[in-house]
């Protein structure tokens, strides 16, 4: 059976989302559960406050130097997919069999494992906040632990069956909850701030007495694992490229966005870590599990609840957001035919890829019934900054393969440079500073990622049977492949 009684190819996915939509989608990928509840590391290991904060400091810079190699990358390439849509415009023609593959890897590690992983890790996190502050009213506290556990899990279930329904339904509802999550997070970051500004201008600076690089640490190693630490929170800033396709005007709205989302994003994180140094003490800020709810307690009195809640409001925002974007690169990979055909299928209706987001929100599932996945995250996380070496490679490439492409944004040849060398240093300290077995299994993935490509993209296998999945796939989303295919 084949689909040629399916219905007409659509016009593919379209342009909805302006400059603040853009603003929004990397607040809301950038600012996760990480700054109010861990943001211990960077402190642990700089070994003071003016170190922390140069530390804090530092890293947003970086963050915004690695977001302009993509805002340059995201006007030459003008399509989703971030990562994966570089290196498949800057190696598919190098190597019949070679050029192809990184990008096949990367949308592997992703799509399959990596993000859908996250958003089980973050839609837990979000669940258990989102009943911290009814816990002693609705008597949660009575419940036995693995009572506890359960409603959490079911919690999780039902926010991954919300966010899948918004990215199925539309990208305007996306954008319009989107931006209202996005708003209510920079508020919450706000309630820090003014929570430790007034706690300073109560007196209290018992904790700031002391000088201010007191401690500070030298060693390289700690050195290294604090920036690794602060970088990791920072992460989430090459989001808008992922949805090229559905941002207007992108040569322009794609930088801008970058230019505007990343230095807010800086200034929240280094006045909110000042904020807790403020309020906690050096040990406190050390051993705490959730610095957040620790801050919330000492500061804020009858008002506490607002940590938990802004912790909710940051995770859901979060999943829905690394959900939408995971999509469109199983959208573009399915459109370059290593992914399954109907990943590229959109609704006749809503102009949204559904069969990707339904098998996204499966995906997540999985690993939320799966249960402990943080070593699973730890073991292919590291890989991110990998990727993003190698878009930045990408980079180089196409300057020198495509020199006279029109550039409408281009970063100096520093910037390319300097990125490359924090992906491989950040690559590579989470190998040396733990090397873990979990790092072969790493490799061993990417190895499997290898095996599926040999046969079903470089040879094309394609059974039969798949006609049949492709046209009750059809059917059943009321999805039609889109009118432009990749060459």
């Amino acid at each position: 059976m084949t689909v040629a009684a399916a219905p007409k190819a659509g016009g593919g996915l379209k342009r909805e989302m302006g400059l603040m939509s853009a603003i929004n989608v990397i607040i809301s990928v950038m600012i996760g559960s990480g700054i109010f509840v861990s943001p211990t590391g960077a402190f642990k290991y700089a070994g003071s406050i003016g170190f922390c904060l140069v530390v804090w400091t530092v890293c947003g810079v970086i963050s915004l130097l690695g977001a302009l190699c993509f805002a340059e990358l995201g006007t030459v390439v003008p399509r989703s997919g971030a990562e994966y849509a570089y290196l498949i415009e800057a190696f598919k023609k190098s190597h019949k069999f070679w050029g192809p593959l990184p990008s096949f890897i990367c949308a592997w590690v992703y799509v399959m494992v990596l993000r859908p992983a996250e958003i089980a890790v973050i839609i837990l996190t979000f669940a258990e906040y989102s009943i911290l502050p009814f816990s002693k009213v609705l008597g949660l506290n009575e419940l036995s632990p693995q009572d506890l556990h359960l409603l959490i899990k079911l919690i999780a279930l039902l926010g991954l069956g919300i966010i899948t329904y918004i990215n199925v339904s539309s990208v305007k509802l996306y954008v319009t909850i989107n931006n209202v999550f996005g708003f209510c997070k920079v508020v919450a970051c706000l309630v820090v701030i003014f929570g430790g500004i007034y706690q300073l201008a109560k007196g209290n600076t018992e904790n700031l007495s002391h000088g201010w690089f007191d401690g500070t640490s030298f060693y390289p190693g700690h050195i290294a694992l604090a920036f690794y630490n602060g970088l990791w929170a920072y992460d989430g800033w090459s989001s808008v490229t992922t949805i090229t396709e559905e941002i207007k005007n992108p040569e322009v709205n794609i930088p801008r966005s970058i230019i505007i989302a990343v230095p807010i994003i800086t200034g929240l994180y280094v006045f909110m870590n000042f904020a807790y140094m403020i309020v906690l003490s050096k040990p406190d800020m050390i051993h705490s599990e959730a610095v957040g709810l620790d801050f919330g307690e000492s500061a804020l009195g009858s008002f506490a609840f607002l940590i938990p809640l802004g912790v909710a409001l940051a995770t859901f925002g979060c999943a829905l957001s690394i959900q939408f974007g995971v999509t469109r690169m199983c959208y573009v990979a399915s459109k370059e035919g290593q992914m399954l055909e109907p990943l590229s299928y959109i609704h006749v209706k809503r102009a949204t890829p559904a069969p990707a987001v339904v098998m996204q929100g499966l995906l997540a599932l999985l690993f939320i019934m799966a249960g402990d996945i943080e070593m699973l995250i730890e073991m292919a996380s590291f890989l991110i900054w990998f990727f993003y070496g190698s878009a930045v490679i990408a980079l180089l490439a196409l300057r020198k393969t495509q020199p006279n492409v029109h550039r409408p944004y281009k970063v100096p040849l520093i910037v390319p440079y300097l990125t490359l060398a924090v992906s491989i240093f950040l690559s590579v300290v989470p190998i040396v500073s733990d090397p873990s077995p979990k790092y072969f299994f790493a490799v061993g993935f990417i190895l499997s990622g290898v095996a599926v490509y040999i046969p079903f993209v470089y040879y094309r296998i394609r059974p039969k049977w798949m006609d049949k999945v492709t046209y009750l796939i059809q059917v059943l989303f009321e999805v039609v492949p889109t009118s432009e295919k990749s060459e």
